[in-house]
């Protein structure tokens, strides 16, 4: 065989390998991003699920809270005259769906606050005053179980307080849970100035309204 046509055999050898590796650098680059692809769009989906799934335990926790506490809520409303929706929705706010401190632990719904050192605890509280938020320390009373916290909740609605008996009187009288809820802001019950907007976007929300047509 001349040296020419070897020249042109090796030639042809090199390009086929040339052409082999290529193809195979192009089959590795596809396989690379396949599993990059699949790796991700997997990745999306796990968190999709996963996200949904929280969404659900919270969702389900929430629906299991209203109904813990909407039978009693019900009875008190009956025997005291105070809307059902209204103390609903004063206990998921004031106790964060009974996931504070000081429901989960000491059984108070509402920061009902308290003297005797034999049935309360001091705990951190935040309290809107003078324009900002400031945390102080306050003596909050202790149950044995959440119903003695709603019906003293009840109560200090229908007895007022120490220097004002009538304190809540206009809450007593409202026929619905929007004047309740704005008069539980006017009457002094809460110092957030949004607590009332906060209350009526709670029973809207979980169409708490409904527990009033019980007690009518």
């Amino acid at each position: 065989m001349s040296q020419k046509r070897r020249y042109r055999t090796h030639r042809r050898y090199r390009r086929k390998r040339s052409k082999k590796k290529n193809n195979t650098t192009t089959i590795i680059l596809i396989a690379i991003v396949a599993v990059f692809v699949i790796s991700f769009f997997g990745y999306r989906r796990y968190v999709q699920y996963k996200n949904e799934a929280q969404v659900e335990m919270v969702q389900q926790e929430r629906n299991d809270f209203v109904k813990k506490v909407a039978p009693y809520a019900m009875e008190l409303g009956k025997q005291y005259g105070v809307l059902p929706s209204i103390t609903i929705a004063q206990a998921i706010l004031e106790s964060d769906w009974g996931n504070s401190t000081l429901a989960s632990k000491y059984n108070n719904y509402f920061g009902i606050k308290g003297e005797n050192p034999n049935n309360t605890k001091v705990l951190q509280t935040k309290e809107y005053t003078n324009g900002q938020w400031t945390t102080i320390n306050g003596r909050f009373r202790v149950y044995s179980d959440f119903r003695e916290s709603m019906k003293d909740h009840t109560k200090l609605l229908v007895d007022g307080t120490t220097w004002n008996p009538q304190q809540y009187k206009q809450v007593l009288q409202s026929k619905n849970y929007i004047d309740a809820a704005v008069a539980l802001q006017t009457d002094g019950y809460a110092t957030d100035p949004g607590y009332t907007s906060k209350i009526i976007r709670i029973i809207q929300k979980y169409n708490l309204k409904k527990y009033d047509e019980g007690i009518k």
